[in-house]
């Protein structure tokens, strides 16, 4: 199954107040498992940064200003998350800025059945604690120290890791057929292993052990 960890990161928080997307960031996964295949780019929104959103992710209006538009990589993008499940975090967020760009476009929006989000499934495993990404990286224990900055594909390394957790897949899905034959490989190196531990006894040893039993059983008889 083919899912795309996807973050975005905006020139400030509300669409109905011009706001734009500036970076978008999105790792493919196959089973939960990161493959290399990742789409990532920076945009000029064609507006100022936000002072927020520049404290959020540190992007300016001179870095941005000879960005490409999303107009540039708008087919380029949706080709890439085509019939793929979206794992985001706070989906409404980024689906709301991502569908008024394509709106803009006069393309298809993204549709809700399509996306995973886990800010939900965090919701729903961790009533009443703190959800956030931050948060759920120290719950799991995952190292979010590079993270000095919101950055999109660093937000979604984390986020697949989190996402792992979130559904208690700690490792790669096997098949059944795999599972049973790493299970009987496993025995085999465990038997061998057992009696690789058996040391067979010398001649001169089974001679004592022989003579031992027969003067116990002597000794036995008489008494």
């Amino acid at each position: 199954m083919l899912e795309v960890i996807l973050d975005t990161e905006t020139t400030g928080l509300s669409v109905k107040d011009g706001h734009r997307i500036v970076e978008i960031g999105c790792i493919e996964l196959d089973n939960q498992i990161p493959t290399k295949k990742k789409f990532h780019c920076y945009l000029n929104p064609e507006r100022k940064v936000s002072e927020k959103a520049l404290e959020i992710h540190g992007y300016t209006d001179e870095f941005l200003s000879d960005k490409k538009k999303f107009a540039d990589i708008a087919d380029d993008f949706l080709k890439f998350i085509e019939n793929k499940k979206l794992i985001i975090h706070n989906a409404e967020f980024d689906l709301g800025h991502l569908n008024n760009e394509l709106n803009l476009l006069g393309k298809k929006r993204i549709n809700k059945d399509q996306v995973v989000d886990t800010l939900d499934l965090a919701r729903e495993k961790f009533p009443g604690s703190s959800i956030s990404l931050d948060a759920l990286c120290k719950r799991f224990r995952i190292d979010n120290s590079k993270r000095s900055y919101h950055t999109a594909l660093i937000d979604c390394e984390l986020l697949s890791k989190v996402y792992i957790n979130l559904i208690d897949q700690k490792e790669p899905t096997l098949n059944l057929e795999n599972q049973s034959e790493k299970k009987e490989n496993l025995d085999l190196v465990n038997n061998f292993m057992y009696y690789k531990k058996i040391i067979e006894p010398s001649k001169e040893e089974l001679d004592l052990h022989k003579k031992f039993l027969k003067k116990s059983l002597k000794k036995n008889y008489f008494n």
